[in-house]
């Protein structure tokens, strides 16, 4: 079965498909990069072929240093061990005079000189760049030093240095890459974004360009050139721990905002990059969203129809306008790993859109392929299969064994060197296009901006349009002024809560030193309401030293003492921070201390606000009753404290909606384009009553303000077209409250009968526009008749004859398809 899997891909890897013959490039072709890319191809030996296919850990760089270095372990003298205490200033530490200790108290000794030694900061070793890149060639280095973030100062020093080796040994610059996803969070003094599911919750197709623009700016001030963003998994299942870095459940709403960011990063011309912009990686291709089990990295199970027209939505947006690189998904589908499905990674993404862009690996996913996933033998095996499938770097992270074994998979003919030429042009094609080759590092004295009060303005107002406002009973807000606000829950004095992960570190944790210049919601309600309004006792605090989830033995009593003094309680709940697989859970519930927090202090009958930061929507369909408002404000970044107290004080207005659906129940979780047969909810009545009950907390696309809105007026062009016309729909929308105001209009289409059971509803247009009171706009949004197609049930896009009911707020109107049209392509 192994040598007709590789016969065939052998085949396929000698020759372009007839589809690919027939599409126009995805990114324009540049003769000149195209040039300069054979003319290295023609004098790389095999090595350097291979070394520019292999990105490796900084880590690996690092300079390491062995106290004891010179030194006879086995036969080690006093006198050697004192000098080496006295050199560190350590001497009074440990006690000598029974001499040499024993194997404890050494690591003990060792561990303190490298404490020591890392606050020097992080150090190149100039014998590791030798290896790497002297030795191995190796042509990509990611990740930030020590696992936090580095000054800028420190990320130009080291890029420059590699870039310098890099040049001298080879001649080609190295590509540093790191993941920088919701503004500069690697980078000390960088402007953090809100999450994606914040910026999902803007509908604000400009504030995401914004945020795209001023974090590859602040980015390239560091010498950065790449970074692993944006994320466009489609976040379809609340317990997946990475629901929070892409832009919701939707994949029109994925596709505009990952176009926007990639446009934010790279700029209008993907062949050259300017020295402000830096080359986008879309993650991870494709369907890492919705896992069976709800954890991070296991299989999923998604249907043809639905992979090819929702989870590949974002990634052909994104490359049809200009994205560079694209990231794979660690997991599985229908049991063959994504990292060696040449079906999705070639032919659908390089053939098929005939996209010249490269293809790395997540992190050592091709090991995977033999020690998880087991559709290898060993790590050879597996290397074969997955560069053969598509893969054109791997991202290995510790160990270049990558590049001797590729090579002896070339040697042997297992792998092709039709397909090794292939991956090195598209290497060489992303370092051209990045003018790597002119301007390998730069100057921070070119970045008068990083860092400044324009940037952290942008990332405010993008907090505040992110919050979304679910209830507001007896308009409780704005609060009134000069009352008294009692600061309850394990989130209200916290910065690791708001950022999340992919904050200063990886996990988030272990930074608050990093942000202490900004403000936690405590911090920021005392700003704006006076420090002798603000009543602040936790009730519920995180332990620190232990696992995200954990939490202190309960304080309950003292919130609700506190609660005496208040007239209002502001209790901000929700989770600690966390990312990825560490992140996954086995309840959705919030947890049982926050819980009875919040129903202890109703009993106080002081008016609760509840303040949900959180990464996944955690349920709270028991206290939610308690309240008389309720804020989500998600994952808002290092203004989010600010950005709420401006929003809970009046003086700005919420206009955010929800980007995903809260559920209610644990076992009743559900998207907004649901299939109506799907029951869930309340059970069944009666044994033959399979009406399809939906029951949520919150709905996609629901989101409450200070001011009120009104929708009249619904008109389309043309009440009959083709796939080929285009609909144009007006609505007006009237701002018939007493204060300016922000609303994102959504157009929604149901197919009323299709050969297959069609979705409830699809979003396939939305505009966000400001009203002052009193004051009407109209609102013209487009839809191709082609966007109203599906994925058959033989793989192919069709849209069919028939009636389609469009709705925008409470204004409905009906269109018909005329004539049923198939695609022959794969895609429209």
């Amino acid at each position: 079965m192994n040598k007709k899997v590789f016969l065939s891909l052998a085949l396929a890897t000698s020759m372009f498909t007839a589809t690919a013959q027939q599409v126009a490039p995805a990114i324009p072709r540049d003769e000149k990069i195209e040039q300069q890319v054979e003319a290295w191809l023609q004098k790389m030996t095999l090595e350097e072929k291979i070394g520019q296919m292999c990105e490796l850990t900084i880590d690996v760089l690092q300079q390491r240093t062995n106290p004891f270095e010179g030194l006879n372990m086995e036969n080690l003298k006093v006198a050697d061990l004192q000098k080496i205490l006295k050199k560190y200033g350590i001497e009074k530490e440990f006690d000598l005079s029974g001499g040499i200790p024993d194997k404890d108290v050494m690591m003990k000794i060792y561990m303190r000189i490298q404490g020591i030694e890392s606050q020097k900061g992080f150090q190149l070793s100039e014998a590791m760049l030798d290896s790497v890149i002297g030795k191995y060639k190796v042509g990509s280095i990611l990740n930030v030093p020590n696992g936090k973030a580095q000054t800028v100062q420190k990320w130009q020093e080291i890029i420059k240095r590699i870039q310098e080796k890099s040049m001298e040994e080879i001649g080609i610059p190295c590509i540093y890459g790191v993941d920088q996803i919701h503004g500069t969070t690697y980078t000390l003094g960088g402007t953090f974004f809100p999450q994606g599911v914040n910026m999902g919750a803007t509908f604000n197709r400009e504030l995401t360009r914004r945020g795209a623009e001023i974090s590859a700016y602040e980015t390239k001030a560091g010498s950065i050139p790449w970074t692993y963003a944006p994320v466009t998994d489609l976040g379809r299942d609340p317990r997946w721990p990475r629901m929070w870095e892409n832009y919701g459940e939707d994949c029109y709403l994925n596709a505009e905002m990952g176009r926007e960011a990639v446009l934010g990063y790279q700029g209008n011309d993907p062949n050259h990059i300017g020295d402000n912009s830096v080359a986008a990686c879309m993650k991870h291709y494709m369907g890492y969203g919705v896992p069976v089990s709800g954890k991070d990295r296991t299989p999923s199970s998604i249907t043809e129809q639905d992979m090819r027209e929702k989870h590949f939505a974002p990634y052909l947006e994104m490359v049809k306008n200009g994205a560079l690189s694209v990231l794979v998904n660690s997991a599985m589908n229908n049991g063959l790993p994504f990292h060696a499905n040449y079906e999705l990674l070639t032919e659908w993404l390089k053939n098929d859109l005939n996209w010249d862009g490269m293809i790395v690996t997540d992190w050592a996913d091709i090991n995977n392929l033999y020690s998880r996933d087991h559709i290898a033998k060993d790590k050879k095996e597996a290397i074969k299969l997955a560069i053969n499938a598509g893969i054109d770097m791997s991202m290995d992270p510790y160990d270049w064994k990558f590049c001797t074994l590729l090579k002896e998979l070339v040697e042997e003919g297992e792998v092709p060197m039709s397909r090794i030429d292939d991956t090195v042009r598209r290497v060489l094609r992303l370092k051209y296009r990045l003018n790597l080759f002119e301007k390998p590092y730069y100057d921070l004295k070119d970045f008068p901006l990083f860092g400044s009060a324009e940037h952290a303005a942008a990332a405010l107002k993008a907090a505040e349009e992110s919050l979304v406002l679910l209830k507001n009973t007896d308009g409780i807000l704005p609060l009134a002024k000069g009352k008294k606000i009692l600061l309850t829950g394990p989130n209200a004095n916290s910065m690791r809560s708001l950022n999340g992960g992919w904050s200063y570190t990886w996990q988030g944790s272990n930074a608050e030193d990093c942000s202490e210049p900004y403000n936690t919601i405590l911090e920021a309600f005392t700003n704006k309401f006076g420090a002798e309004n603000i009543i602040y006792e936790a009730g519920v605090t995180y332990n620190e030293k232990g696992n995200w989830w954990d939490e202190n033995a309960p304080e309950i009593e003292k919130a609700v003492a506190a609660a005496a003094q208040a007239d209002y309680i502001v209790a901000c709940i929700g989770e600690n921070s966390y990312c990825e697989t560490p992140g996954n859970l086995t309840d959705l519930t919030l947890s049982e201390n926050q819980r009875n927090l919040v129903k202890a202090l109703a009993k106080t009958g002081k008016p609760i606000i509840l303040v949900l930061n959180e990464g996944r929507p955690r349920i709270i369909a028991d206290i939610e009753p308690l309240s008389k408002a309720v804020v989500n404000v998600m994952l808002p970044g290092n203004y989010g404290g600010d950005a709420l107290a401006n929003l809970v004080a009046g003086d700005s207005n919420f206009s955010g909606k929800m980007p995903y659906t809260y559920p209610k129940e644990i076992n009743s979780l559900i998207t907004y384009d649901y299939k109506p047969c799907e029951h869930i909810g309340k059970q069944m009545e009666g044994a033959y009553n399979y009406d399809a009950v939906v029951n949520v907390q919150w709905a996609f696309g629901y989101g409450l303000s200070y001011t009120t809105f009104a929708y009249s007026n619904l008109k389309v062009d043309k009440t009959s077209f083709t796939a080929d016309d285009v609909l144009t729909f007006t609505v007006d929308v009237k701002n018939t409250g007493n204060r300016v105001g922000k609303e994102s209009v959504l157009l929604f289409s149901s197919d009323l009968v299709a050969s297959l059971t069609p979705d409830n509803r699809r979003l396939r247009a939305f505009d966000k526009v400001e009203l002052q009171p009193g004051e009407t706009k109209t609102v013209t949004l487009k839809v191709k008749g082609s966007d109203l197609a599906f994925v058959g049930y033989d793989g192919k896009w069709i849209l069919e004859e028939g009636d389609f009911r469009m709705q925008v707020g409470d204004q409905v109107v009906g269109v018909a398809c005329s004539q049923t049209k198939k695609w022959d392509t794969p895609n429209k």
